[in-house]
């Protein structure tokens, strides 16, 4: 039944049914919150700029799973109208259901634009995204809001619809899936991983993306690299996303923590911010998928780092890294295999930076590190705050331990990664880009 890993690959798979679009004046917009992975991966490869377009089902109030209609921006809104006359939903119930939903609406609008101006979307062509629909009257008032809006064309993409919602489908130019089954169950029946997409994490890929634009529009065409990699390490072919600038002289290797992996919104975001900080990045799955269901090789630190020092002898074998400067960036479990790595290395690893990580677990080699090391944890962290004051302790490298107020362990309270983020960065490039690290390393040569 599974057509899709996740939402990043179901948005590669539906960009590529989108390839007609790319050069068009597009901007595709996101169904918060599981469209917007999904939207992300859509405006990357038809080069557009992202935006959400914040709609709202009604649900019935004794079954609030099942639509009776949807709301949207502009005051619009679709209404079930059979449904409705068979539940005997009142106006008192519907309007109360409405008014609800409107606020949480007006809410999540402010939330995640934060202050942003809502793209422009007059004569342009609107790219409607969600992971899926089943009776699509979100995906209705979501397609009425963008034509309302300006819009001279509306495109609904989804990775997976019932052919019968489908069929008969008005107020659209033009309807894309890459699945349409018969026989549909729901949308997650489609999917190995359907788990819930935060708010934060919308946040994220929205600013990313804004970024994307605008780094785009700075840099004359073809002078970054960015594209997927493998990277041969023990019999086994790891997956990886590099992004270069044009001569890169420092690049950021992520060591991800469980759970996580190169496609996690919290390490793009943090890898973009450095990315416009002048520095390359590899985000890297330490395992395979296979690996990754065997809990024993999860926590594996030894293993995580042959992987890493596997990674970075492959970045000193290309020719546009050879002579950058590389630095370990881990979060969780991923921050002891940096450090077991950067201690294996020695002078190899210019600079670590651990975010809420196990440095605990790489407690044997931790005086063995001659990386610069910056340690971030949150307030709200304190097992994790404890054990990083001990392996600091046991630390003989230049090192900091830095405490974000208010951020727990994973940092999604508002503001809390962009914090990390600017803390990493101004860590890689003092260690990685600056005329005293180059000396250094020239020196080391």
């Amino acid at each position: 039944m599974h057509r899709f890993r996740d939402r990043v690959d179901a948005g590669r798979q539906l960009a590529q049914r989108l390839e007609h679009l790319r050069g068009q004046d597009v901007v595709v917009l996101g169904l918060p919150r599981g469209g917007v992975p999904v939207a992300f991966e859509v405006a990357d490869a038809l080069h557009a700029p992202l935006d959400v377009i914040v709609v709202r089902k009604l649900g019935l109030p004794f079954q609030p799973e099942l639509a009776m209609g949807a709301i949207g921006e502009g005051g619009f809104r679709v209404v079930d109208r059979a449904l409705v006359a068979r539940a005997r939903i009142t106006t008192e119930e519907w309007q109360s259901v409405e008014r609800h939903e409107r606020d949480e609406l007006e809410k999540r609008i402010v939330r995640f634009r934060r202050g942003r101006e809502r793209l422009d979307l007059h004569g342009r062509v609107a790219v409607i995204v969600d992971d899926g629909i089943a009776t699509g009257s979100t995906a209705r008032v979501a397609c009425d809001v963008a034509r309302h809006l300006g819009a001279a064309r509306v495109v609904l993409a989804v990775p997976v619809a019932p052919i019968e919602t489908l069929q008969g489908w008005t107020g659209v130019d033009e309807l894309v899936s890459v699945d349409t089954p018969r026989q549909f169950g729901s949308v997650g029946q489609y999917y190995e991983d359907f788990s819930a997409t935060r708010d934060e994490e919308v946040i994220v890929l929205l600013d990313a993306a804004e970024r994307r634009i605008q780094d785009a529009a700075r840099l004359p065409d073809g002078v970054d690299c960015d594209l997927e990699v493998e990277i041969p390490a023990d019999g086994v072919a790891l997956q990886g996303h590099l992004h270069l600038p044009d001569e890169p002289r420092g690049v950021v290797v992520f060591a991800h923590g469980s759970g996580s992996s190169r496609h996690s919104p919290r390490n793009r975001f943090v890898a973009s911010a450095l990315y416009r900080g002048g520095l390359g990045t590899l985000l890297l799955d330490l395992l395979t998928p296979v690996e990754e269901q065997d809990r024993a090789r999860v926590f594996d630190i030894e293993l995580l780092a042959q992987r890493l020092v596997a990674a970075t002898r492959w970045l000193r074998e290309r020719p546009d890294t050879s002579l950058a400067r590389v630095g370990y960036f881990g979060a969780s479990t991923g921050a002891a295999a940096a450090l077991t790595a950067a201690a294996e290395l020695g002078e190899g690893v210019a600079a670590v930076v651990s975010r809420g990580g196990r440095p605990d677990l790489a407690w044997e080699c931790l005086h063995e590190v001659t990386a610069p090391t910056l340690l971030i944890v949150g307030s709200h962290d304190p097992a994790v705050l404890d054990l990083n004051r001990r392996a600091q302790a046991r630390l003989s490298c230049p090192n900091r331990l830095t405490v974000v107020p208010g951020a727990t362990h994973l940092f999604e309270e508002p503001g809390t990664l962009a914090e990390v983020s600017i803390l990493a960065k101004d860590w890689f490039v003092e260690h990685l880009l600056s005329s005293q690290a180059r000396a250094v390393r020239g020196e080391a040569q």
